[in-house]
């Protein structure tokens, strides 16, 4: 029997991504970065509203207080719902105007960790950045092709980061400035795809979705591979944990770059994982 429900929907994601658990809104949100468009799963009625926005979105966090930070292809900026209203706070990378945000979430800090890259995935020209709750941004580490994650082990201690195209996940160590030693960590084989965005549960696994590979696998977190849910859908992207109880798995799925996409590609499913999640932290900004 499988361990993975779809949820029904009238359209297919091109590039979900970013899923997010609101606790404030008892709704689950993930982006379609290239329709693009912010998707939002209420859990009280099951019913998914789908948000046209204006440009690429790779990525939206909650604010203490209240909305959205998001990360665009122009760079970070509020968002408020009903109505819509964007307003931008600035660009970390005006030099590379062929770059976009790619994936991003809040610490328990208050600040943003997120991943910037080449839209037309050629130059190793991304970077990772910080956001403080002042909205300065650092540049934490560079020349990333595609970057996803990032997530942070339960004790504080580590950053987990990759860069998709080169198979390879790393950690940081986490320090009260920043992060500092990356060491490769993780590294995927042909047969397992590609390692795309990724969470940790309460237990300190990481779960990683497997782009290209149809999977998601749950890591120890010494590194070793503890176990692995097929998913009908082959373009896995990210992963997040929901629910008053944080027990409810959420995976979403692309259709970009398939020519003869399946009813479950770019699919949004609730998995059953048989662990909970951590509590989504929000922006402190």
């Amino acid at each position: 029997m499988p361990q993975w429900r779809m949820i029904p929907r009238d359209v297919a994601d091109t590039l979900g991504e970013g899923t997010l658990w609101s606790a404030r809104d008892n709704a689950v949100y993930w982006v379609d970065i290239l329709a693009p468009a912010l998707n939002r799963l209420s859990l009280a009625d099951g019913a998914v509203t789908r948000i046209a926005m204006p440009e690429p979105l790779g990525w939206v966090a909650e604010r203490q207080a209240g909305g959205f930070i998001g990360g665009f292809q122009s760079g970070f900026a509020e968002i408020r719902l009903d109505p819509l209203t964007i307003t931008p706070i600035g660009d970390p990378e005006p030099h590379f105007p062929g770059n976009r945000m790619n994936d991003g979430k809040a610490d328990a800090q208050g600040h943003i960790w997120c991943g910037t890259m080449d839209m037309a995935e050629e130059h190793d020209r991304g970077a990772l950045y910080r956001l403080a709750p002042d909205r300065s941004w650092t540049c934490i580490d560079s020349d990333y092709r595609v970057p996803n994650g990032p997530c942070f082990s339960p004790c504080g201690q580590w950053l987990y980061h990759s860069d998709t195209a080169k198979r390879q996940m790393y950690r940081f160590r986490r320090t009260e400035t920043g992060a500092t030693d990356r060491e490769p960590f993780i590294r995927f084989e042909e047969a397992d795809g590609y390692p795309d965005g990724m969470t940790v549960d309460a237990e300190g696994h990481i779960w990683v979705a497997h782009w290209g590979g149809g999977r998601i696998s749950r890591f120890t977190p010494d590194g070793a591979l503890d176990r692995a849910i097929p998913m009908p859908a082959r373009q896995v992207t990210n992963i997040c944990f929901a629910g008053p109880d944080l027990d409810r798995m959420f995976v979403s799925s692309a259709t970009v770059g398939l020519d003869d996409p399946s009813e479950h590609d770019g699919g949004f499913f609730e998995v059953d994982s048989g662990v909970r999640g951590l509590p989504t932290h929000l922006f402190a900004g």
